[in-house]
């Protein structure tokens, strides 16, 4: 048979497995360093290329202009002859000129010379006593020669401005549940909190405070589930509110009934009875019905009487605040609007949702303008510079931000935080405050600044309303700015 033929004529003689790895080594050893422990001798015919490129590319440019050179210094020493001052000048030809100098002149040179030199028209173009010309390489390619004197591109991480720690200066203590919303008043002088409180009849309650001693001023009930979000009028004597229970409340703040009711309280020693006595002083003129839902967000437009809100409806909804009409139905969302702010130019509103997209609206007909899907977890916070035209957003995995009017993305924040962040602000220094956690009796449900920017407020799940202000003691040198930019994140 072929396959007993084949076997007898190529005896396989056996060989251990040691033997056979021995030779494989030996093989290897022999094919790719015969020289085992040293390096390769320099290869002369490489290194010959290698230098003749350096030398290319370094001085391609002046190897062929050794007359036009002299040429050009000749005439500007029999020019400097007849000068009454020196002068030191240099000349920067363009590429495709050094051939042609005759006709048009240097055309395109960069000339810098001191001041007070006297000129004239010559063929070279330039005059002085010491003349450096130095023309540029014909190519495209960059002259490393040039490198040195290049614009240096800033660093990717700006080093930020120091500016003092906050400290805690004040807890206020006087809600029963969760606060879960604040706003200031346009005077400066008091801010109103919204809380979970469900102790008295499962009502939840609004409490006034005095912004300068922290002391209750008011309580007003008329919600019956937890206070979602506050907005004060800077036009009208108007305080809005809105809460789980799918309502938006109007309460009126004229002067004849608060002023006088304030002042009645600050005379009192039992606060909370005066506050039971006088709540029916805030009356609720109107109630906005429209949501199917609880009621997460509201703001007020800066120029025009209407009002915004957002629940879990995923719809933001626009009301005329007197005649309580619904203006506009912004739906376009697929989860909850949680956050929501306005300005007095396009796009006038600007809405985030938990499916993790921004949107700018168009007010005038109610459409999407743009939609920013950045984010890849909720955005529950969004926060407008006061100055500049634009406004950072937070969701859980990072904080970014935006230009207006057109919605461009600009950078991401260094924020190390990846808890929830239920809430953000932004006073005019550019100092930004974000709230939140993942402990329930830990967390932060609202932050704000009062109008100067130099107090900030705090609502905390504990309870609580927290006061903070910059450290007055602080100097860069008791407490210095640890900035290290990190590797591991990008900026955009």
């Amino acid at each position: 048979m072929p396959g007993a033929t084949m076997d007898s004529e190529l005896p396989v003689e056996p060989q251990s497995l040691k033997k056979l790895s021995f030779k494989s080594m030996k093989r290897a050893l022999d094919l790719f360093s015969p020289i085992h422990g040293q390096f390769p001798p320099p290869d002369a015919e490489s290194k010959k290329i290698r230098v003749s490129h350096k030398l290319n590319t370094e001085y391609g440019g002046v190897k062929n202009m050794e007359t036009e050179l002299s040429t050009h210094i000749t005439a500007a020493k029999s020019q400097a002859q007849q000068a009454s001052t020196t002068s030191n000048v240099l000349a920067l030809p363009g590429p495709g000129q050094s051939n042609d100098t005759q006709k048009g002149g240097l055309q395109k040179d960069l000339v810098v010379s001191s001041i007070g030199q006297p000129r004239g028209p010559t063929n070279a173009g330039v005059q002085g006593r010491s003349t450096t010309i130095i023309p540029a390489h014909g190519s495209s390619e960059r002259n490393l020669s040039t490198s040195a004197i290049m614009e240096r591109i800033p660093s990717r991480w700006p080093r930020p401005v120091w500016h003092p720690p906050w400290k805690n200066y004040r807890v206020i203590s006087g809600h029963l549940g969760w606060v879960r919303s604040v706003a200031v008043d346009p005077s400066n002088t008091w801010f109103c909190t919204g809380s979970a409180d469900r102790t008295i009849k499962r009502v939840s309650i609004e409490k006034i405070w005095d912004l300068a001693s922290g002391r209750l001023k008011l309580t007003l009930t008329g919600h019956i589930d937890q206070v979602r979000g506050l907005a004060i009028s800077s036009k009208h004597t108007y305080m809005f509110s809105a809460g789980d229970d799918k309502l938006v409340k109007c309460w009126d703040l004229e002067q004849n009934k608060v002023g006088d009711t304030i002042q009645q309280l600050s005379l009192l020693n039992n606060s909370e009875l005066a506050c039971r006595n006088a709540a029916l002083s805030f009356q609720v003129i109107r109630s906005y019905h429209g949501h199917l839902s609880g009621v997460y967000c509201l703001a007020l437009h800066p120029t025009i009487d209407i009002l915004l809100t957002g629940g879990r409806d995923s719809v933001c909804r626009v009301w005329d605040i007197r005649s309580k009409m619904q203006i506009h139905a912004l739906s376009g969302h697929d989860n909850t609007v949680c956050s929501v702010f306005t300005r007095p130019t396009d796009p006038q509103v600007i809405t985030g949702s938990h499916d993790s997209t921004i949107k700018l609206w168009d007010l005038r007909y109610g459409k999407t303008m743009a939609t920013l899907t950045h984010h890849k977890k909720s955005v529950r916070a969004m926060a407008q510079h006061p100055k500049e035209d634009c406004f950072v957003s937070a969701s859980a995995e990072n904080i970014k931000k935006f230009r207006l009017p057109k919605g461009e993305f600009m950078h991401n924040m260094l924020s190390q935080q990846k808890t929830i962040i239920n809430a953000a602000a932004v006073n005019e220094e550019g100092v930004l405050a974000t709230a939140g956690s993942l402990d329930s009796e830990a967390g932060i449900y609202a932050v704000t600044y009062d109008l100067t920017g130099s107090r900030l407020i705090t609502c905390e799940a504990d309870k609580t309303i927290k006061m903070w202000k910059e450290d007055e003691m602080a100097t860069p040198e008791t407490h210095p700015l640890h900035f290290k930019p990190p590797k591991d994140m990008r900026r955009f």
